[in-house]
């Protein structure tokens, strides 16, 4: 039930946290925490533990992009950026960071509401599946989504729950060809809209750490104009 779900909203303009404190409780999001500075974050998030947290760039004590990679040294809870700065670099960068996805100020509060649903949703789905014992062994990696557990070439790789959702569902399809539209919809959620940058930003990180050639991927490959395909590394055992 939605008021179950603890959310933390990080933003300096009060008006702002106030019009999405007062939006989320008319939907029944009960448990809401409000932080103005980065430092009333951290010690929000060193005493609770939350499903979602909503972060603005701009802070009067640093930026939500350092902000962030202080949170995933904590927290694997989905981040969701929404920001008044909407270059593309300022997006990979958050997205980079460890964020989820990104929303341009000035936003719709009822596209942050549908974002937050399609998020907790799909985080539902994702504990539902893992409480099977699948795993995933290739010759490169072993991956064990009921562990939350990501092993490249025999060591321990960090994955936030995002990059391993996205694993799973090119795990569970291999040799598949999916649109970035049809990944958004499938891993980020069916009933909100996202755009192409949050697929690959997530797509070039998940390379990184699989150990595949960023340059010329042979595990997660790009059919330019077409999209993604998951090819399963030689001599796996699954």
């Amino acid at each position: 039930m939605n008021d179950q779900a603890k959310i933390l909203i990080v933003d300096d303009e009060v008006g702002i946290l106030k019009l999405l404190e007062i939006t989320l409780k008319k939907e029944h999001f009960t448990q809401i925490t409000t932080a103005t500075t980065k430092a009333e974050a951290l010690a929000h998030i060193a005493n609770t533990t939350f499903d979602i947290i909503l972060l603005d760039v701009m802070l009067p004590d640093g930026d939500g992009f350092s902000l962030c990679s202080a949170i995933r040294q904590q927290s694997t809870a989905p981040i969701l950026f929404i920001s008044a700065r909407t270059s593309d670099f300022d997006k990979l960068t958050g997205l980079s960071m460890g964020g989820d996805d990104y929303i341009k100020k000035p936003f719709n509060p009822l596209e942050v509401v549908a974002r937050i649903r399609a998020i907790l949703r799909r985080q539902r789905e994702y504990g539902q599946k893992n409480q099977t014992s699948t795993a995933f062994e290739y010759a490169t990696f072993v991956f064990h989504p009921e562990q939350a557990l990501l092993m490249v070439k025999g060591k321990p790789v960090h994955a936030t729950a995002k990059e391993q959702e996205l694993l799973r569902f090119f795990c569970e399809h291999p040799n598949y060809v999916f649109t970035t539209d049809q990944i958004y919809e499938r891993v980020w959620g069916e009933d909100v809209y996202g755009e192409e940058k949050t697929v690959t930003i997530h797509i070039a990180k998940l390379r990184k750490k699989l150990g595949d050639d960023t340059k010329n991927p042979k595990v997660l490959v790009n059919l330019r104009g077409i999209g993604y395909k998951f090819i399963p590394p030689a001599g796996d055992n699954s």
